[in-house]
């Protein structure tokens, strides 16, 4: 039997999943019955899983996704939607981040844009990326202050670091020459080597003339459509129907 000493050393260690499940091993006559490498298979087991899902918990916190519920198991494949299971469920292995590959997910407002880029921004968590969420306004504010206040080296470094990163509602608002610069800033230091998730009620054949200036419009719609997967989301606004709908 584990003496007190025995435990305090697995706490400073931070072995708390094998601890609590040891506890529970010893007022169970059934797994006290097992033999030792049974019982020590059970004890690393719990470990890892107690220390999975402290990480998932971490890095979700840390993606700030708008809907932090987002699983790709909810996601909604009725007719309306065209939305094909068979792309879903190859992009759920996440090969796509493993690949370096981005997505762009573009449809009519209301009709679950963002929550399609949180599920899918989930389900990489779950597989051990990091992610990070954000609303493209929010981004380029983040920028602008960035840029005034001397952080500006360190956010783009924070946001190369990601897996994947969401930006959400792009080409929403007109686009300043400042902010055209900070894109192909962001979008550089990721092309290649991380991926991103785009959504936009803007089709991908129009970003050129959002974005307007020519040899910027070229560079950023280059490292952000090709090696991408589009996904085109149909059907009526979701936010009529229930504001939490997937």
């Amino acid at each position: 039997m584990l003496t007190e000493p025995t435990i305090e050393k697995l706490k400073a260690m931070r072995l708390e999943g094998m601890i609590a499940t040891w506890k529970e091993q010893q007022s169970d006559a059934k797994s006290q019955a097992l033999a030792f490498d049974e019982r020590l298979g059970l004890l690393v087991d719990a470990e890892w899983s107690h220390r999975e899902n402290t990480r998932i918990v971490r890095v979700l916190r840390e993606a700030k996704l708008k809907h932090g519920q987002a699983c790709i198991e909810d996601v909604d494949h009725s007719a309306a939607r065209q939305l094909d299971k068979a792309t879903i469920r190859q992009l759920a292995t996440c090969r796509w981040v493993q690949e370096h590959q981005s997505i762009l997910i573009t449809g009519a407002t209301g009709v679950g844009k963002s929550y399609l880029a949180c599920a899918l921004a989930h389900q990489a968590c779950r597989n051990g990326a990091r992610a990070l969420y954000r609303r493209a306004p929010r981004l380029f504010d983040e920028l602008k202050l960035a840029r005034a206040d001397g952080s500006y080296a360190r956010l783009l470094a924070r946001l190369s670091r990601m897996d994947v990163l969401v930006i959400d509602d792009f080409a929403i608002t007109p686009i300043t020459d400042a902010q055209r610069s900070d894109l192909l800033e962001v979008l550089e230091d990721r092309y290649g080597t991380k991926s991103t998730v785009v959504t936009s009620q803007l089709e991908p054949s129009h970003w050129h003339d959002y974005l307007a200036e020519p040899s910027l419009a070229d560079a950023i719609c280059d490292r952000l459509l090709s090696n991408a997967h589009r996904l085109v989301l149909h059907g009526p606004s979701r936010r009529k129907v229930s504001p939490k709908q997937p």
